[in-house]
């Protein structure tokens, strides 16, 4: 059996490995290495494959969602609230701008921000709202809009995980994630279901003004060389990381198709044990659909219960297989981010997430005796310890 990895990219890379390597030569040779033809051209063919008016690039996902801020003219000392689950950077970019972050705690089945949660939250001096697309899923979206709408604030979706996954409204209305909001963020980083080899971002909007700003906000304020309009920053996609891009992005359906393949396989393996909390879809699907597209799996995410995670982490390790724990300290305990508003009665279901989920491997190229293997050494750990 073939080495077992978190993520496959070199698996990957061997079904697009001519095109890749054609357009590399190209770029080589042309020497358009920023704001080339290849980073034109993704621009637009991520637009059509979105349904979106614009997507601007940008070097990583972290700083797509600070120029998101930046582009809407959030100030110091403005609210803005976000997941207590979820990787640092979303709370990052809040802080590094001078905002003040609002942790708040998350749904127990979809591990996304939970809306009643928000609401509490809302003061004053609240701006805006950036749920997390986690684990490959969209938030309660119309909930979180309607928030949004009535307390007059900007909503910004963290789109680094569930590129490709679509968002049905409450009256059957299909989006994809990441078009929902007023403006969204995304992550080329290598390990997402659409990466490039480096970093790499990209943000999201139908607003033509907002675009502007953007616009300019990526290209150090310009407009026109040598007049900086907007107080900006240095984040430009290469082109040779859109050329990657460019020949993954006509496959990403079929990745995400395959992702899903694979955890109702794992579903099925690992099912009816009572120690084994499966994934939850937010949309009422049972298990993992077979039809729908709601959820792109990014991570495959478990709960183990009964205090038997790390453990099962340790075992899995020995017998060489990769796992993850995303994530395995709250972002509210972190030494970073610690703040005297914060209570712990408020982060009941972020706290018991982070004592029991494990991700296991989850990419395009899971066999299944792979995936047997895994589930086996599951079993194996869970059944041996009761």
């Amino acid at each position: 059996m073939k080495k077992i990895q978190m993520v496959d990219l070199v698996g990957q890379y061997e079904e697009i490995k001519e095109e890749v390597n054609s357009s590399f030569q190209e770029i080589l040779s042309s020497a358009a290495f920023v704001n080339g033809p290849h980073v034109k051209a993704f621009q637009q063919e991520l637009e059509e494959y979105l349904g979106v008016k614009h997507v601007i690039p940008c070097a990583n996902g972290t700083d797509a969602l600070q120029i998101c801020m930046m582009g809407l003219g959030l100030k110091p000392g403005d609210e803005v609230i976000t997941a207590d689950f979820t990787f640092a950077a979303t709370v990052e970019v809040i802080a590094l701008l001078g905002l003040t972050p609002v942790l708040v705690d998350v749904d127990p089945e979809t591990f996304n921000i939970d809306p009643q949660a928000v609401e509490k939250a809302i003061t004053p001096k609240t701006k805006a709202i950036v749920p997390v697309h986690l684990f490959g899923q969209c938030a309660d979206m119309d909930q979180l809009l309607a928030l949004a709408e009535k307390h007059n604030l900007y909503l910004i979706e963290d789109n680094a995980q569930a590129i490709g996954a679509t968002h049905t409204s409450a009256d059957g209305t299909k989006k994809k994630a990441g078009v929902l909001g007023q403006v969204a963020s995304t992550s080329f980083f290598p390990s997402k279901n659409l990466g490039c080899y480096g970093d790499g971002g990209a943000i999201f909007t139908n607003d033509d003004d907002l675009a502007h700003t953007l616009r300019g906000i990526v290209n150090h304020g310009m407009y026109e060389r040598y007049h900086h309009d907007v107080v900006g920053v240095n984040s430009r996609l290469d082109s040779l990381q859109a050329a990657v891009l460019r020949a993954k992005l006509p496959k990403l359906d079929q990745y995400n198709e395959q992702r899903r393949a694979a955890a109702r396989r794992y579903n099925e393996l690992l099912a009816n044990q009572p120690d084994i909390i499966l994934p939850k879809t937010g949309q009422g699907c049972e298990g993992v659909c077979a039809t729908c597209d709601c959820h792109v799996f990014h991570q495959y995410t478990l709960k183990i219960t009964n205090g038997k995670r790390d453990g099962l982490v340790q075992h899995l390790q020995s017998k060489g297989i990769p796992c993850g724990v995303y994530y395995p300290i709250p972002l509210h305990r972190q030494k970073a981010y610690l703040d005297e508003r914060y209570n712990e009665a408020d982060f009941g279901v972020t706290n018991q997430l982070s004592d029991e989920v494990i991700s296991l491997p989850m990419h395009t190229e899971l066999t299944d005796d792979q995936q047997s293997f895994i589930a086996e050494s599951v079993l194996e750990y869970i059944n041996q310890n009761p």
